[in-house]
């Protein structure tokens, strides 16, 4: 198992940037601005994008693992590996929907309940979107201290 960092042709990986945020055009918004990291065991099975916000403080913006693979360690050895790689990070955030499926992975991992965002998911975006048969209207961000 390895985790390389994505120079270029960060978009040949949208297919699995859209298990996670399922609007190109959102995608796009932080793509090229962020560092992409891929979890690679015998193939790409997992990959995350984070933004460096300025002052010790990133954004994990987009993290996803190829469906047939989740539940097996692979998002949580990422997100491992980000804390670690970003030496000056005293603060990680992660923006998710109020989700049942998501916001324990993140507690599990370190991160705490942040702060919320009123509407964000009807405001952003130009469908409706669900998980786990909910619909998502706020962005519930969580915060990992060192």
């Amino acid at each position: 198992m390895k985790i390389i960092k994505v120079l270029s042709n960060k978009k040949e990986y949208m297919d699995l940037l859209l298990l996670a945020d399922e609007q190109e055009s959102m995608i796009n918004k932080y793509l090229e601005k962020g560092d992409m990291f891929l979890l690679i065991d015998e193939g790409v099975k997992a990959e995350c994008v984070v933004t460096n916000e300025g002052s010790g403080v990133y954004e994990l913006k987009n993290i996803a693992t190829i469906t047939k693979f989740q539940n097996k360690g692979y998002g949580k050895i990422l997100i491992n590996y980000i804390l670690n790689y970003y030496k000056d990070c005293n603060i990680m955030y992660v923006g998710t929907g109020d989700s049942t499926l998501t916001i324990p992975f993140y507690q599990k991992c370190g991160f705490e309940e942040s702060h919320r965002v009123k509407n964000f998911f009807l405001d952003n975006y130009d469908h409706p979107i669900f998980e786990n048969g909910k619909q998502l209207i706020d962005m519930v961000y969580l915060k990992w201290s060192r």
